[in-house]
């Protein structure tokens, strides 16, 4: 895939993976700072493949936190390798790194380098069967990926530990001798196709060509990266041009081992890593190229002091302000721009967006250096526009400009650099393990960037000072280098231009004269001024003793009819962090769709108002969230534990004592209902899997149903809902990290007090606290459900076959069945077949009852998709019955890895239990107990499952389709002929939710699985 990112802030924010539903979707001491030590081959007296070896590097920098081994090696061939031993992982990764992408597509067949990464995974000379690569990494517990930037193309997977030499063998092939059979070309374009028509609706994808389009036509940055069937198939046809050729001749070019990094992680010793890769990766040929660096800005002179206005797809409103600035990677140990960023884009008292909220303009502002390739920059603050904002788009720009002034006149300050510098090595000193896979693919491409000892380090390390630096970069944003764009629907009608790839309506105008000269003067703004100094920066790093009574899972320490508290001490990772999580459940909540508006607008006003306050805790590592569910508010309280109940007293007391401001009010009101509106645009597999939920789930309001309640949101009646919706509740906690009983006791009792005390909190009666229910297909249904969309030209499918309650044999079958058809599944319908560039297969698991799902998103009419996919599982039927044993053995074990593969980080294991916690299920040891009884499963086993719940006419069969036909221009909806191209005579359709409903039971919840009081009864233990 081709990968866009967006600009970066320094504003960091708690995730709190709650999956509600089991929709989420895949595809698959401070720094020791020891000089690294290089040593010459020859000075080593290390036999086996030494003589391949230019240099080792044995003194890589790390945090002594890190329990992993590193070397780094020079090839012969000039590829750069970093190689981590980790002889506890669970899953080995590696990635490559080639210094090339799409800046360097040839000019007559735009999307090249992104076709070529497509291409690379299907078949080489030694592999030659297209899914081989993927077929080997699923059947040993993993997966792959790809993506192609503007100077740089990354390949990754993961697999079982065990299969990492095979897996780097069949990795290598990719850089030595790919195949690019003429078949998979034509094919793989429809590929390509799918996947830039998926992007045509997305105004992030939209802008970022908008921008590459207004560049200097001459420079390499005015492209089209990700490339179509008319670039990659009917320009060069029409041009007598051999795409195949071009493919071989780019990648004999690029592909070439001195512009290559690799990262290998394994369990192996350093040793054994490295004659892995050097037999395997040595036969990469040096093509002795260089990488290529522009040095000459995309954007001339004379493109300066322009603003653009732009039409979106989206209702948004955005003001981006952009600057040119040059490579910024050779200056990590002081961070100019770094410094630049974190002061424009602070969001505490005195800020840019506190004047910009205060005068109600802006919602949000981020400011950084941007994603820019090789040898230049581009230095932007983006800021979302009020309705008001529209009206002073010049006074935001000058706003910056004051800004600037007041940094410029202060000087660079030595304090808010060591604030920074002692954040970063805190960070990297504490750093989060992450999984195999994001690690090593996040970090091959710093070896491109940085001296190999600090690789690990540069991201995080500000230790020089350099002032005239960040004086050097500021001295470039002024007005007579500015390039302006302001997004908004407002200015469709007056637009003239039209971008070529995707559509994208804009004007440009010249900033008058006059405007410049007023920022050029804009001087001093009294309201702004520089931040505080951070006092949320931990100091205490000390770990609490291990409890004599510490438990493997959660226990529960307190149990009220009011609240209660589940304690898992950390004993796993050993990081001065801790998570608390607080369920604050109300019937309330959710009673109707005012309700649940007005708790939407309670939880955004109250994070609106405490964001100045609890923005320097966020800089500093702790980090908070309030989120609205089904069931009432989840708080969340993460990271380093030292000072977490400075920053949750400040949180119960504003919750409780919550005053609205009026101007506020409107303004977020106005961005809700924005969203619900917004959600039409979002793609069509999103408007799927959201009409499957509002089939199934017993309780749930529609985008529309909401929509319509707010015409009855009001101030008045949202400051009498919050004292009734906080008044009475029940709440649940989970502390979980550094801590003990005693703090877990303490920290919750913060909350407690401050409800009980201010509010005079009662509790709820144990079945208010009783979960949703999911719907009971009847065996032998068959139900399709039909909605349009208006946006995308793509239409999708999602099939989805109930499979009955969770249990620990459904649960494992259906995992099994999953694992067994998710590679078939892809190469069939993706790779073969070019269905669409969404396909994706799963279990899907909501309410407690779950099944499998497949889901494609295609120019075909649903009804066609339908057949495909049925005619799919009918061909699984046949691959299982030939499966060998062999074959089922290695899926079975593929999938007893993914179960126990550890989570790697604090948060990950406190989402685990969280997710136990707040499905009433209570299955902490959920991994080990169904891999035992899976490893007990045989073909048979699986056959008789599939038999008798996924076959046509199978006795417990129940198949729901949801079909989102595109009725855009172009898309599948409007081809007549495929609208009758394959009837479904079989298919009942759903014409009203309500009365589909309403003619079904409902599945009983799931029971826990251990022995527990329910929660709301008083007890005491």
């Amino acid at each position: 895939m081709i990968r866009l990112v967006r600009l970066t802030t320094s504003k960091f924010s708690l995730i709190i993976y709650l999956i509600m539903t089991g929709d989420a979707m895949a595809r698959f001491t401070l720094y020791n700072y020891t000089a690294g030590s290089v040593k010459e081959i020859n000075s080593r007296s290390k036999m086996g493949k030494s003589h391949l070896i230019l240099k080792r590097y044995d003194d890589i920098v790390k945090s002594e936190e890190d329990k992993r081994v590193y070397r780094g090696l020079e090839l012969t061939n000039l590829m750069k390798v970093l190689l981590v031993s980790d002889p506890v992982t669970d899953k080995s990764a590696a990635a490559m790194d080639v210094n090339v992408g799409f800046l360097s597509d040839p000019k007559d067949v735009r999307g090249l380098a992104h076709f070529c990464e497509h291409m690379l995974f299907l078949g080489t000379k030694k592999y030659p069967n297209e899914n081989d690569y993927s077929k080997f990494l699923s059947e040993h517990g993993g997966g792959t990926n790809a993506a192609t930037y503007v100077d740089h193309t990354v390949y990754y997977f993961d697999v079982v530990p065990e299969k990492l030499e095979e897996s780097l063998d069949r990795f290598s092939q990719f850089f030595i001798a790919p195949l690019f059979t003429e078949s998979a070309t034509e094919r793989e374009i429809n590929a390509v196709n799918s996947e830039h028509e998926k992007n045509i609706p997305s105004d992030l994808w939209r802008l970022d060509q908008l921008d590459k389009h207004l560049a200097n036509p001459n420079h390499p940055y005015n492209t089209f990266g990700t490339g179509n069937k008319q670039t990659l198939l009917n320009i060069p046809k029409e041009k007598g041009i051999d795409v195949r050729k071009q493919l071989l001749e780019f990648h004999n070019k690029w592909y070439s081992s001195n512009i290559m990094s690799l990262a290998v992680l394994g369990k192996e010793s350093l040793d054994e890593l490295e004659d892995m890769v050097v037999e395997l990766f040595s036969n990469v040929e040096n093509k002795n190229v260089e990488a290529p660096v522009w040095l000459e800005h995309p954007f001339s002179e004379d493109q300066f002091r322009t603003k653009v206005y732009v039409s979106p797809v989206k209702d948004v409103r955005n003001l981006n302000i952009v600057f040119p600035s040059e490579d910024i990677v050779e200056f990590y140990k002081s961070g100019p721009t770094h410094y630049i960023s974190h002061l424009m884009g602070h969001e505490g008292p005195g800020s840019i967006l506190s004047v910009l909220k205060a005068r109600g303009w802006s919602n949000s502002l981020v400011a950084g250096h941007r994603p820019s390739p090789r040898g230049i920059g581009f230095f932007a603050v983006a800021v979302d526009l009020t309705e008001e904002g529209m009206d002073h788009v010049d006074e935001i720009v000058e706003l910056v400009f004051q800004y600037l002034n007041m940094l410029k006149k202060e000087g660079p300050q030595k304090w808010v650099q060591d604030e920074n510098k002692n954040i970063g090595q805190m960070i990297f000193r504490f750093k989060d393990k992450e999984s195999p896979r994001t690690y090593i693919s996040g970090l091959v491409h710093s070896l491109q960037e940085y001296p190999m000892q600090n690789v690990l380090c540069a991201n995080y390390m500000l230790n020089e000072w350099q002032p005239e630096l960040v004086e050097k970069f500021w001295k470039k944003f002024v007005p007579e280098n500015v390039r302006v764009s302001v997004v908004a629907k407002k200015y469709e009608k007056e637009l003239d231009q039209t971008e070529p790839w995707y559509g994208t309506k804009y004007k440009i105008v010249e900033i008058p004269e006059k405007t410049i000269m007023k920022w050029q003067n804009a001087g001093l703004c009294p309201d702004l001024k520089m931040p505080e100094k951070n006092e949320f920066i931990p100091t205490d790093f000390s770990l609490y003793p291990i409890d004599h009574d510490i438990t493997e899972f959660p226990v529960i320490i307190e149990d009220s009819a009011l609240t209660r508290i589940w304690f898992k001490q950390d004993d796993q990772f050993l990081l001065p962090k801790a998570n608390l999580m607080c369920d604050f459940v109300s019937p309330l909540a959710y009673l109707d769709p005012l309700n649940c508006n007005l708790t939407h607008m309670l939880v955004q006003l109250f994070k609106d108002a405490l964001n100045e306050y609890a923005y320097a805790a966020e800089l500093a590592g702790l980090k908070w969230e309030l989120i609205n569910t089904k069931y009432g508010l989840i708080l969340g309280i993460g990271g380093y534990s030292s000072k977490q109940h400075i920053l949750l007293k400040k949180i119960m007391e504003k919750l409780t004592t919550f005053q609205i401001d009026p101007k506020r009010f409107n303004i977020i009101k106005e961005t809700y209902i924005r969203n619900l509106k917004n959600f039409s645009a979002e793609q069509p597999y999103q408007h799927a899997v959201y009409y499957l939920t509002v089939l199934l789930t017993e309780h749930s309001w529609t985008k529309q149903e909401l929509l319509a309640a707010t015409d009855q949101l009001t101030i008045e009646r949202l400051e009498a809902f919050i004292p009734q919706v906080l008044s009475k509740m029940h709440i649940e906690c989970l502390v979980h990290g550094n801590a003990n009983k005693a703090k877990a006791l303490e920290l919750v009792q913060i909350v407690e007090d401050s409800l009980t005390h201010t509010l005079s909190m009662s509790p709820l009666l144990p079945r208010q606290l009783l979960l949703n229910r999911e719907l009971k297909l009847e065996n032998g249904c068959e139900y399709s459900y039909v909605v349009q969309n208006e946006v995308h030209k793509s239409s999708c499918i999602e099939l989805y076959y109930q499979c009955g309650l969770q249990s620990k044999e459904n649960n494992v079958k259906l995992e099994l069945v999953a694992q067994i058809i998710q590679e078939p599944c892809y190469n069939v319908l993706r790779t073969k077949e070019q269905l669409g560039y969404i396909v994706f297969s799963g279990v899907r698991r909501s309410n407690g009852v779950q099944g499998l799902r497949i889901i494609v998103q295609s120019d075909r009419h649903p009804m066609y998709l339908d057949s495909r996919i049925e005619a799919f599982m009918a061909s699984m039927l046949e691959y299982l019955n030939e499966i060998n044993d062999e074959e089922f053995l290695r899926h079975r074990e593929a999938l007893a890895a993914q179960k126990l593969e550890k989570p790697k980080q604090l948060n990950s294991l406190t989402n685990r239990l969280w997710l136990e916690i707040t499905a009433q299920q209570y299955h902490f040891d959920r991994a080990n107990v169904e891999v035992a009884y899976l490893r007990t499963l045989s073909k048979n086993d699986i056959l008789d499952f599939f038999k008798n719940t996924l076959t046509e006419n199978a006795e417990y069969r129940k198949k729901l389709t949801v079909h989102v036909v595109s009725m855009a221009d172009g898309g599948a909806g409007k081809d007549n002929a495929s609208l009758t191209e394959i009837p479904n005579g079989n298919s009942k359709l759903i014409q009203d939710v309500t009365a589909f409903k309403s003619n079904h039971e409902m599945y009983p919840l799931v029971q826990p699985y251990i022995n527990i009081t329910r929660k709301g009864s008083k007890c005491k233990l």
